[in-house]
């Protein structure tokens, strides 16, 4: 990876893990017009470790709450990042491979179909523990 990539690594994960608070901001995205996301032209952000993360959206809808959406793509063995957790929920949507969900220390694997739903403020984690990359969505709702 050279320097470019890196500092667009960089900026784009800050994006990833900060939508909420920048959701939050003045002047954040206001998402009040429905519209197709062509999943060819999202941007593209790659991780020293092989991870692919491909950014749809992020603002707040007219309800108010913060919206983020974002697909991933993650090497066999490989996790995103260590067990956390925040204020607002998530559901992570597994579309290929196998992912191992550490829900507060209980864990569960699913293949395509299957679901996560994280509750607010509950630790979590995943891990690809397949054989061939997973690739998921992660839609997360609400503010941090």
């Amino acid at each position: 990876m050279n320097r470019r990539q890196m500092i667009a690594a960089l900026s784009a994960s800050a994006l990833v893990n900060a939508t909420g608070r920048r959701a939050e901001a003045e002047g954040a995205p206001r998402l009040t017009e429905s519209k197709v996301y062509q999943f060819s032209a999202l941007p593209t952000v790659p991780f020293p470790s092989g991870q692919v993360d491909q950014v749809v959206l992020h603002g707040l809808i007219a309800t108010g709450e913060a919206l983020e959406v974002h697909e991933t793509t993650l090497p066999p063995g490989q996790m995103p990042h260590p067990s956390h957790h925040h204020r607002h929920s998530e559901l992570m949507l597994v579309r290929s491979g196998q992912l191992e969900f550490d829900n507060n220390g209980q864990k569960t694997t699913a293949g395509p179909g299957g679901v996560f739903f994280v509750a607010s403020n509950v630790p979590h984690a995943v891990k690809c523990v397949g054989d061939v990359a997973a690739n998921y969505y992660v839609i997360a709702i609400g503010r941090d």
